[in-house]
């Protein structure tokens, strides 16, 4: 009974501090979020004053996304042997610097794209809160609180509804507002965000931990299953505002706001993905909400109007698309060792991201040609279709040794 007594202030402590830090992760990822997507809901602002191609445009909007999810790879290594009490407000300071460059930068293609690049730090910030968020919190609990972590990516959602509308009263006041959040948020992640008490620091390299968690089948097989699921967010979210303006002549800022909606959807069905997978196999909620994500790309592929059918399409893909990739990070917690969960959610990380580079140019290059979207949905429909076979067949088999 003494025991237990004493046991009890350190528990009490224990649980506060992961609910801190998992408060503060997730607001770091959303503010993060929202800086790696600045140029998106922007982006037919910048071809009409840079006079873009459409391919143009969708690069412009993808270098982001493919430099913060390469970037997650080595973010993810660094945090297992650092720590995210110092990478987490670290990287979120070095963010500032790519956000106020956007202003300068705003008038020529080529220094959009290298601003851009630099831009994709934010998008590491994934690979750093996943193994922060798994450190505090008990198997029962993992699912949902990596769940919650994820409604991070709302940032998306943020970003492409605030974004226009705060550039209606200046051009940069979005860049301005975004950079002293971050500056706010660098100074209270320093003090407030703790790595667990039982953190292992591994004693390999870098290379020599991310040769390991590379060698890991089951790190390749997630990676495939989180490339369609986040992969297909990360490219709505940055695509759907140009998808609407295209196909369904909509407004930049109504655009703005459907796509919002969309992001913010995949938000709300990110944790949902989670707490079902803490309660059925993670395996099988990622090959029902992938064949959701499939029977809805079909049917967007036939060009229905947009109300109803078109906006219950895209939402239930939304919904699908979240619960996935919620349910795959509760299966990273499963099958991935203490000491390597850094590091195979940087690679997981990183080819969900990549999952979200090719779309949007994809799809700007078959409306280029084709005059259409109707093949990129119904490629989209194909890989979820495969994730979905493939997730119930064999990922429901494995276990933490792979």
């Amino acid at each position: 009974m003494e025991a237990t007594v004493k046991q009890g202030p350190a528990q009490d402590r224990n649980a506060f501090a992961a609910y801190r830090n998992l408060i503060m992760a997730t607001i770091g990822f959303t503010l993060t979020f929202w800086a790696w997507n600045l140029i998106s809901p922007l982006s037919g602002d910048f071809k009409e004053q840079l006079g873009l191609s459409s391919f143009q445009q969708s690069l412009l909007v993808a270098v982001p996304v493919l430099v913060g999810s390469l970037g997650r790879i080595p973010a993810g290594a660094l945090t297992d042997r650092f720590g995210a009490k110092l990478m987490f407000p670290a990287v979120s300071a070095l963010t500032i610097l790519p956000v106020l460059l956007l202003i300068p930068a705003r008038d020529s293609y080529g220094a959009m794209l290298a601003v851009g690049f630099l831009l994709g730090l934010g998008g590491t910030t994934f690979a750093i809160g996943i193994p922060l968020v798994n450190s505090w919190f008990p198997p029962a609990k993992r699912g949902l609180a990596l769940g919650i972590f994820g409604m991070g990516m709302g940032g998306v959602a943020l970003s492409g509804y605030f974004t226009p509308r705060i550039a209606k009263h200046s051009e940069n006041l979005p860049f301005w507002i975004v950079a002293g959040a971050l500056v706010v948020y660098s100074l209270l992640a320093a003090v407030l965000i703790t790595d667990h008490p039982d953190r292992k620091v591994p004693a390999e390299s870098l290379a020599r931990r991310l040769g390991q968690a590379g060698r890991l089948r089951v790190t390749w097989e997630l990676s495939a299953l989180y490339a369609i699921g986040f992969g297909g967010i990360v490219a709505f979210g940055v695509y759907l505002p140009t998808y609407l303006k295209t196909w369904y002549e909509m407004s930049p800022t109504e655009a703005g706001t459907k796509a919002a909606g969309f992001a913010l959807v995949t938000v709300v069905f990110r944790p949902i993905g989670g707490w079902l997978s803490d309660r059925v196999h993670p395996a099988l909620v990622t090959a029902g909400a992938l064949l959701l994500a499939a029977l809805m790309a079909i049917l967007q592929a036939f060009d229905p109007e947009l109300d109803p059918l078109g906006t219950i399409a895209l939402l239930c893909m939304a919904a699908g698309l979240g619960t996935a990739s919620g349910s795959v990070f509760a299966l990273v917690s499963q099958v991935t060792p203490q000491g390597k969960v850094g590091s195979v959610t940087g690679i997981v990380g990183a080819m969900g991201g990549l999952g979200g580079f090719v779309p949007p140019l994809v799809m700007g290059a078959i409306y280029s040609a084709k005059g259409s979207y109707s093949i990129g949905f119904m490629l989209l429909s194909d890989l979820a279709l495969a994730g979905s076979v493939y997730a119930y067949g064999r990922m429901r088999n494995v276990r933490r040794d792979g």
